[in-house]
């Protein structure tokens, strides 16, 4: 099995010696398979599963009558013990295979509850026919009608409910095109936030989204963004807001502001256990938290670190950020690029800096990058910060692997390894790593 869903196997022996990587999605390893080519390239194909001649003892019926054609699940074939399985060899052999690194610890698996563990969803939307909201199918965008997720959580699985109601009922403006449903850590409120088209009429989508609200009151608030008209590059206008436009989203450490367009942790049941992976026995004078959200690392680290630095880029997220910090943090809007720029050029970072006495090295850095994680020249300036040590929160093991490779070769070495199962039945992992020199 490997990264990104599919099993591995090999056609026969060719003129070269070696048969073509052949992959195959909804296996399990192991198992025998008649398989169609779907696609043939120089170095690989593409293969359809047909029947299983011999399946894996791991094998599950899929909990939900969409897999196999919704391209959100890749895994709910296998059992969800097999799943961890899975996903902790794949990390092992993705750090191996890319950046050579042989794990000097033992990987410690979190796992989640594996249904209805997701506090967002978002579907998209055709009104301009016969109504429809769903998913895209796999390996394309063209739309699959989904009237249920086994994987959302049940408040977000009403919503679902009661926009095909309306869908049905001709309801909902044409102009719609996505709606995504954020829910709060007791799954007792909705934010809703709703994608329109440039044609949008404001009176329509307005009387639209109030009877929503009346059809569902735990909709604490409706966000409508509409696109810029065709060849106008902006980014969508907010067009209206019914109720609220954020949730407080509690935790046992606090209650973050979490408004529409932020990111927040899409497991309801594994934020808390995150966070204590990354701020638990984490203590000094200063830290810096690289790509920070809305600050829920930042937070749980205030009580043990005296100052702590925010950084983020998004101009929504860093507003909730300013909100959610305490006494003793400090906010900055900018990419980590750029934070960590500034410091190389004013001198205060790099062999042989020397700092002013009001700038101290941090004690501690944590980062947690977007999926095409820090890159080449951003993880050199993480190790030329000098913080003795570094919490990498990671959603994709590849760009892991690769900048693990930059850390460790600069005097890092790895001393904790944890596998946070965010997304049962699919093929994503989170990793938290812990570095110190």
């Amino acid at each position: 099995m490997i990264y990104g869903g599919d099993g591995l196997g090999r056609l026969p022996a060719d003129a070269s010696g070696r048969g073509k990587a052949a992959f195959v999605p909804f296996v399990l390893a192991g198992e025998k398979v008649e398989a169609s080519i779907d696609e043939q390239k120089a170095g690989f194909v593409r293969a359809r599963i047909g029947s299983i001649l011999e399946a894996s003892p791991h094998r599950v019926q899929p909990g939900c009558p969409y897999f196999g054609r919704c391209g959100g699940c890749q895994y709910q074939h296998a059992s969800y013990e097999h799943q961890l399985e899975i996903k902790k060899d794949t990390l092992r052999e993705t750090l191996r295979r890319t950046a050579r690194i042989e794990l000097p610890v033992d990987i410690e698996v979190h796992p989640s509850p594996p249904w209805n563990y997701r506090n967002r969803s978002r579907l998209q939307v055709q009104s301009d026919a016969e109504f429809a909201a769903g998913y895209f199918k796999m390996g394309s965008h063209e739309l699959l009608p989904i009237e249920m997720c086994p994987i959302s959580s049940p408040l977000i699985n009403r919503g679902i409910a009661v926009l095909w109601q309306h869908g049905r009922g001709g309801k909902v403006p044409k102009a719609v095109q996505e709606i995504e449903f954020f829910a709060n850590a007791d799954d007792s409120e909705l934010l809703v936030e709703v994608s329109t088209g440039s044609k949008a009429r404001r009176a329509a989508v307005r009387a639209w989204i109030e009877e929503l609200r009346a059809a569902m009151p735990e909709i604490a608030g409706v966000v409508v963004l509409r696109d810029a008209e065709q060849g106008y590059p902006q980014p969508a206008e907010k067009m209206l807001t019914s109720g609220a436009d954020h949730l407080i989203y509690r935790t046992t450490k606090a209650g973050y502001r979490v408004s529409a367009g932020s990111f927040f942790q899409t497991n309801r049941h594994l934020v808390d256990e995150l966070v204590n992976i990354v701020a638990a026995d984490q203590r000094g004078e200063r830290a810096v938290d690289f790509y920070a959200g809305v600050g829920l690392f930042s937070t749980a680290l205030s009580g043990d670190i005296r100052h702590i630095v925010s950084v983020e880029a998004s101009q929504t997220s860093s507003g909730d950020l300013a909100y959610n910090l305490s006494s003793n943090g400090e906010a900055v809007r900018a990419t980590t690029e750029q934070y960590l720029a500034r410091l190389e050029n004013s001198g205060r970072v790099g062999k042989g800096a020397v700092l002013p006495h009001n700038i101290h090295r941090p004690d501690l850095a944590v980062v947690d990058p977007p999926r095409n994680g820090l890159g080449e020249r951003v993880a050199r300036m993480l190790a030329n910060l000098g913080a003795p040590r570094v919490v990498y929160v990671s959603c994709d093991p590849a760009t892991l692997a690769r900048d693990l490779g930059i850390l460790t070769g600069a005097g890092y070495r790895i001393s904790q390894v944890h596998l946070v199962d965010l997304f049962p039945q699919t093929f994503h992992l989170e990793t938290v790593v812990h570095l110190a020199r």
